[in-house]
């Protein structure tokens, strides 16, 4: 019986490792063929925008530029003062606003999820009742410019989005899985709510923290509905608004010289301006990406307290 009993462990063991290296070859090439389905739209864009507009209404957007152009993108920075200001307008709001929405965000959370807080449920439905009713637009935008007078004002494209009740609850749950031992062993040596927050609750959200943090930040950057809304004054335009702009003024043109039969239409890059557009409007928000995405898998709770 000895025997056998070893005889068969090396073939239990065998069987697993290669169990394992099968599920391991399946997942690399299932995760490199949605690597590869993913990063194709972004290669199509870069070579869209870098091709005659000639050829992409003749041939169709394709991987590969069959007419190399830049024309696009010396028309988008014909003006390279207006795009900056709009790029220094968009990163001091997502810079801001982040920061600001995730520190609020989280300070929520953590009192809404303590429970020696007896108001929690209550104020907890009323933040999840905001997202069930709402004024309207009419009501809210007399809010913002009659009686806040934030209209042609920085903090108008901050402070519409400051407060998200998706991210407060997801905040709330990952915060209700830190250890209560942590808290109620800071309070024995005499610390305050304030300063268990900031030195032990935050740094063990960090995960939570960028990742909400990275979906806030994107919020920011792409939102250009409260520009269009509240800012007339060209020095407060954000990127998105400053390029919707653009846009349909190149609109406006390609339709005036269709209507008056001008031969020069096919001149004006609109569908690589579009792509180009895009490449300029995502590009520094997605090289924050791999800075980010470390923590998105990372738990800082694990072995915090043990027994």
């Amino acid at each position: 019986m000895t025997n056998e009993k070893t005889g068969n462990a090396p073939r239990g063991a065998g069987k697993k490792q290669i169990d394992r290296l099968l599920l391991t070859i399946i997942g690399y090439v299932f995760i490199s063929l949605l690597a590869i389905v993913c990063i194709i739209p972004f290669l199509l864009i870069i070579s869209s925008s870098l091709t005659e507009e000639a050829k992409i209404v003749e041939n169709g957007f394709q991987l590969i530029p069959t007419a190399f152009s830049v024309e696009a993108y010396t028309l988008l920075f014909k003006y390279p003062a207006q795009m900056l200001k709009a790029y220094g307008v968009t990163i001091a709001v997502t810079a801001l606003g982040t920061l600001a929405g995730l520190f609020l965000t989280a300070m929520t959370a953590y009192v809404l999820q303590r429970k020696d807080f007896k108001w929690r449920n209550k104020f907890s439905f009323f933040f999840f009742f905001t997202t069930l009713f709402s004024g309207g637009l009419v009501p809210w935008y007399l809010m913002i410019v009659n009686y806040l007078d934030l209209k042609d004002r920085l903090i108008v494209l901050i402070l519409p989005m400051l407060l998200n009740v998706f991210y407060i609850i997801v905040m709330k749950s990952f915060m209700s899985s830190i250890p209560e031992a942590i808290t109620e062993s800071a309070k024995i040596d005499g610390a305050g709510d304030f300063r268990i927050f900031i030195q032990l609750i935050l740094p063990l959200s960090k995960p939570a923290l960028a990742t909400i943090g990275l979906f806030i930040a994107l919020a920011y950057w792409n939102d250009w509905y409260n520009a269009l809304l509240f800012i007339s004054n060209e020095n407060l335009m954000p990127l998105q608004y400053y390029l919707y702009k653009m846009l349909g003024n190149m609109d406006g043109m390609r339709k005036a010289m269709v209507s008056s039969g001008a031969v020069v239409t096919m001149n004006i890059p609109t569908e690589s301006l579009k792509m180009a557009m895009t490449i300029v409007a995502t590009g520094p928000i997605l090289l924050a990406y791999p800075f980010i995405q470390r923590y998105f898998v990372q738990g800082l709770t694990i072995g915090a307290v043990k027994g």
